[in-house]
């Protein structure tokens, strides 16, 4: 059963990713990825894997030691349930990515790789992001509105 839970985790979370990297402006998948409610079946998924192993899962969390973190991720489901931890938040930094990269109007073919990149390993996906986002941001400062007077310009 925990191999089971172990691959549905991902499996449930999945769906929104294909949305989000294969048919980002299609207009259902902005709001699936705009909701927070995507990864409650992952986090039943956690509750269940969760659950047996629990004293384990309090003492890893509570007197945080690696010694205790390695017995927690020895035992099947304690392995299964940060796995499906794991996806769950991974699903949640993606989706803000999604929205993030919408708003900020980032290529489709450059936010697909990186959702990918996200999907895969989150940390690395969220840092390049974070470096685009901030590039956007820092050339949209540097550039005139469009929507005022330039600096310096007499209004009419």
């Amino acid at each position: 059963m925990t191999g089971f839970l172990f691959e549905l985790s991902f499996l449930l979370a999945a769906p929104v990713w294909l949305l989000m990297i294969f048919a980002p402006a299609w207009g259902p998948t902005a709001r699936i990825a705009g909701s927070p409610l995507t990864v409650l079946p992952v986090l039943f998924v956690y509750v269940a894997l969760a659950v047996p192993v629990f004293p384990e899962l309090w003492t890893a969390v509570s007197s945080p030691d690696l010694g205790s973190f390695r017995e927690l991720t020895a035992l099947p489901d304690g392995a299964g349930a940060v796995w499906a931890q794991v996806i769950a938040w991974d699903l949640l930094i993606g989706q803000w990515m999604y929205r993030e990269g919408r708003r900020l109007e980032v290529s489709a073919l450059l936010m697909g790789p990186l959702l990918v990149l996200t999907v895969l390993l989150s940390p690395f996906g969220l840092l390049v992001f974070l470096g685009v986002r901030a590039m956007k941001a820092w050339r949209a400062g540097a550039r005139p509105s469009t929507g005022g007077p330039v600096p310096g310009q007499a209004r009419r």
